[in-house]
């Protein structure tokens, strides 16, 4: 038997209002999205003058960061031509993201869950990602 953790409703929205908050700082409205440790979504936010084409961008950064329980650009380092993962984003219907942008979220060493960002440069992307980890520790810990 396993015992599985993965992310609530309410951390999936801790996770969203911190990359949220990223966003509105650095003035780019974002598509956040959030899914369990199974890549299953849990929560999205289509920012104001978010992309449309990002939504979709999102949910796919965030599967692949939790269900390959890596993070999205470390698959873009390893995903080029001669390289043994080349072509690892064609796999699962395409859905696994090598942009910048998908982070998994780790609780005691276990991936819980995994968030994605889109709509800003791949930098951006991530920054938010990471914006919205950290604040959903942040009060985790509170």
């Amino acid at each position: 038997m396993l015992t599985v953790q993965r992310l609530s409703l309410d951390d999936a929205e801790l996770l969203i209002t911190g990359a949220k908050a990223h966003a509105d700082k650095i003035g780019i409205p974002m598509c956040i999205a959030v899914v369990d440790e199974s890549g299953t979504p849990v929560s999205f936010a289509r920012m104001d003058g978010g992309k449309v084409s990002s939504a979709t961008v999102a949910v796919d950064k965030a599967y692949t960061a939790a269900a390959a329980r890596k993070a999205t650009h470390e698959y873009n380092k390893v995903c080029v031509p001669g390289s043994l993962a080349f072509g690892i984003h064609t796999e699962v219907g395409g859905r696994l993201s090598t942009v910048g942008g998908g982070l998994p979220v780790i609780i005691d060493e276990d991936v819980v869950g995994g968030i994605g960002i889109s709509s800003g440069t791949p930098d951006q992307d991530m920054a938010c990602a990471q914006a919205g980890i950290d604040y959903f520790l942040s009060q985790r810990q509170t």
